[in-house]
């Protein structure tokens, strides 16, 4: 099962995910965190150093897989690709939690491809679990400003 949490900036999605990644992990489960731009930028390195086969059959087995800060900019050919091949490895195997300020209904024109967004989006979307988390302001900076008062 996936897990797709949504919400404004400084909501709790990424503080929420790695809970759930910490209570995997105390589960007796691996989980791998990646900002979806390092991911990209890891493979791209596999791919020049020619391990890119075996990166990809690590990630595959990974129990818990985040992509933190899914939307935050638009990802080129070779990165929608590799998220296909990411997503088809781990479809119905493995888990995949996702980090959005996007929301879903943009995702297929974010991915700037109809082909492989249908592709990528029918591994996710269909088959997730949602948590859409409402905010009214930023935890960061509602923590600063505890922080201040009590200074």
């Amino acid at each position: 099962m996936n897990l797709l949490i949504i919400g404004k900036t400084g909501c709790g999605k990424t503080y929420l995910a790695c809970a759930l990644a910490h209570k995997a992990c105390l589960s007796g489960l691996t989980s791998k965190y990646y900002r979806l731009a390092r991911l990209f930028e890891e493979l791209k390195i596999a791919k020049a150093g020619g391990t890119y086969p075996n990166f990809l059959s690590q990630i595959a087995k990974i129990d818990l897989l985040i992509l933190d800060d899914w939307g935050l900019s638009q990802p080129d050919s070779d990165q929608r690709k590799d998220l296909l091949e990411i997503l088809d490895d781990r479809y119905q195997n493995k888990s995949t939690l996702i980090t959005s300020q996007l929301p879903i209904a943009h995702w297929h024109e974010h991915l700037n491809d109809a082909t492989l967004a249908d592709a990528i989006l029918d591994r996710v979307v269909h088959n997730s679990m949602r948590i859409e988390l409402q905010c009214d302001d930023s935890m960061r900076k509602r923590k600063k400003s505890l922080q201040t008062k009590s200074s």
